[in-house]
């Protein structure tokens, strides 16, 4: 069970510095992590890379999602000073981002869900 759980973690950073590479090749700046995740997305649906090869891996990761939360949590309060006279904008962000991620998750679960009914249709 140990080895599965490394060969995972072995795929999941395989991935990972294939973003880097690809962020570095890029004649403009992109973040890795979101190239990554492209990635990553890209293998899934190809059937590539099946869920099962990196399942705990991924479970471990949503488990302990908060402790990633940590680093920017410590780093917002040390640039606490900087940050004084900016306080209500930034909660202004966070609000207005935190609506549209709700409603582009909602919309787009709804679009799944519709997706799956039509599917589910045509296979009978």
């Amino acid at each position: 069970m140990k080895v599965k759980l490394l060969v995972q973690i072995g795929i999941v950073f395989g991935i990972c510095l294939l973003g880097e590479l690809i962020a570095k090749l890029l004649p403009f700046v992109f973040p890795s992590s979101v190239i990554s995740m492209i990635l990553l997305f890209l293998l899934l649906l190809s059937g590539l890379l099946k869920v099962e090869h990196i399942r705990e891996k991924g479970d471990f990761l949503l488990k302990n999602m908060a402790f990633f939360f940590i680093p920017s949590g410590v780093a917002l309060i040390e640039q606490m000073d900087v940050l004084k006279g900016k306080i209500l904008p930034l909660l202004a962000i966070c609000l207005i981002t935190t609506i549209l991620t709700f409603m582009v998750s909602a919309f787009t679960i709804r679009l799944v869900t519709a997706w799956q009914k039509r599917l589910s249709k045509e296979e009978k």
